[in-house]
């Protein structure tokens, strides 16, 4: 008889990160991608951005969003349709090291 346990999942969690002008913007649609079920859960933190944009430095306020899910494609898929920036930042981080535990939560908290 084996001791070893199974591995819990062979798809692992991931970490959408996306930029919004306004709280409002970012808590809206922070708020439809969970009750959606397309992600478990969103941090979201004020920063301050400088980029590169119509041919000269900008500088903005602006929210970045963490979104926590095992359904990278379709929540990628959603974002871009309904994000409000004409080139949003959609950028995916693979959760390859990730607590059990935080796992079976994130798993069953995304359908």
């Amino acid at each position: 008889m084996s001791t070893t346990k199974p591995k819990l999942y062979l798809s692992k969690g991931s970490i959408i990160i996306s930029t919004f002008q306004s709280r409002m913007s970012a808590n809206k649609i922070a708020k439809d991608m969970i009750s959606r079920r397309l992600c478990a859960c969103v941090n979201i933190i004020k920063i301050n951005s400088f980029y590169y944009w119509d041919n000269k430095i900008q500088y903005e306020s602006e929210y970045l969003c963490f979104f926590k899910t095992n359904l990278s494609a379709k929540l990628r898929k959603e974002l871009k349709k309904i994000h409000p920036y004409k080139v949003p930042e959609i950028v995916e981080i693979k959760m390859d090291s990730i607590d059990n535990d935080y796992l079976r939560w994130l798993i069953s908290s995304v359908s």
